[in-house]
């Protein structure tokens, strides 16, 4: 019987290495990629967390805690051109892998030990992706997902390890249990209350004891406790849309600057929607008042990637979606139905002209970067805010 044989991959400080890679001078300082005094750490370097600072923490508070800290409002699309790179290499030499997140992969390379070894070829593969793509790389292989993510978790940065087949208990047994996938801030809380401190102590409670306690997660903690997780590596897809959103520093109701706003993230999406070479037949605007209620309304529309149609659409639906008058606090936009094509010449709005015109704006843009072109009424607009753009995967 062939073992299972699971691969982890996790860029170190990913976003951190990307503006490491661009510009040499931020190596070895304390780095916080995030934007705005309202918005939240989106990534640090190892530097800066040893004062505390960690993803998803206020930017505020990071200021407070590491005031000599280098803040970077963060390039997204740098970020996914990276990202895209280690996905190449890794589809070009992996059998089965599993794209998890923009910095995170699974391969399934169970037999492959029959014909050379597979931490080797790990090991390998990971020295190709630093020398391919300039960045740094985790890897961990062992029998299933858990244990490997686990242990890429554990001894990064600069990981190359393996738990061997029959280990996992041992390896697992001394970590303390929020180590363990699933398992949170209050869920670990009410384990530590009851004395339950290291993942070796949660393998001697009861099954039907957690089952009591967290119901059908409870089985889940118990097998993870054990070490068991049949979750399979599921084969890369192609992402189902694109999106980007702006949290504002200030909430507004200036129609203007929102409308402009809405133009730079159109514009932006539909580049990276022609630049991927793909179409999209649904697009969706979304708002969220000062309350944080938070309302959105799509559109189908006929298959398209240019920017006057998307715009006119976008327009459009943030009219019929805005109709309180009451402050603003976010504005984002999403192309879904994504499928893969060429521009498309719709018969009454475009001309030849119209596609020579795009066609050499995506050449500028591609080349010097998406923000070096744009509409006047964006001008100041694109600079000024964080645009964070998000991968749905379906």
């Amino acid at each position: 019987m062939i073992s299972p044989a699971i691969i982890h991959l996790d860029l170190d400080a990913f976003f951190v290495a990307v503006e490491c890679k661009i510009n040499s001078k931020l190596r070895g300082k304390p780095l916080i990629i995030g934007g705005g005094n309202r918005g939240v750490v989106a990534a640090c370097s190892y530097e800066a967390r040893k004062f505390g600072v960690h993803s998803a923490m206020p930017i505020y508070l990071a200021k407070q805690l590491c005031p000599d800290a280098l803040f970077i409002s963060g390039d997204m699309e740098s970020y996914s051109i990276n990202s895209h790179l280690v996905t190449q290499i890794i589809s070009d030499s992996s059998p089965l892998f599993e794209k998890a997140s923009i910095d995170e992969f699974y391969i399934d390379a169970s037999g492959m030990d029959r014909f050379f070894g597979t931490f080797k070829w790990a090991v390998e593969l990971r020295q190709k992706i630093i020398r391919e793509s300039g960045l740094p790389i985790s890897m961990a292989l062992s029998v299933n997902k858990l244990v490997s993510k686990v242990a890429t978790g554990e001894f990064k940065p600069n990981a190359e390890r393996q738990i061997p087949y029959g280990f996992e208990k041992e390896f697992l047994g001394p970590l303390s249990v929020d180590k363990i996938p699933m398992i949170g801030k209050q869920t670990a809380s009410f384990l530590y209350d009851m004395g339950v401190r290291t993942v070796a102590t949660l393998r001697e409670m009861p099954l039907k004891f957690l089952y009591s306690a967290f119901g059908k997660n409870g089985t889940s903690i118990w097998n993870k406790a054990h070490g068991i997780d049949n979750s399979p590596v599921i084969p890369h897809t192609e992402q189902k849309s694109i999106s980007t959103e702006s949290t504002f520093d200030n909430d507004t109701i200036d129609v203007k600057k929102l409308k402009s706003i809405l133009i730079a993230m159109v514009e932006k999406v539909a580049f990276k929607l022609r630049e991927q070479k793909k179409l999209t037949s649904c697009i969706t605007v979304k708002i969220r008042y000062s309350n944080f209620d938070t309302e959105t309304r799509q559109l189908h529309i006929p298959y398209t990637s240019s920017d006057h149609t998307l715009l006119r659409t976008a327009l459009e639906l943030f009219d019929k979606l805005y109709n309180r008058r009451m402050l603003l606090r976010l504005v984002g936009i999403r192309l879904s139905g994504l499928v893969h094509g060429n521009y498309q010449i719709t018969l009454f709005d475009d001309t030849e002209e119209t596609i020579r015109l795009y066609e050499a704006m995506d050449r500028i843009k591609h080349r010097h970067g998406s923000e070096k072109l744009m509409r006047a009424v964006t001008l100041g607009v694109s600079r000024r805010v964080r645009m964070e753009m998000n991968v749905f995967k379906g």
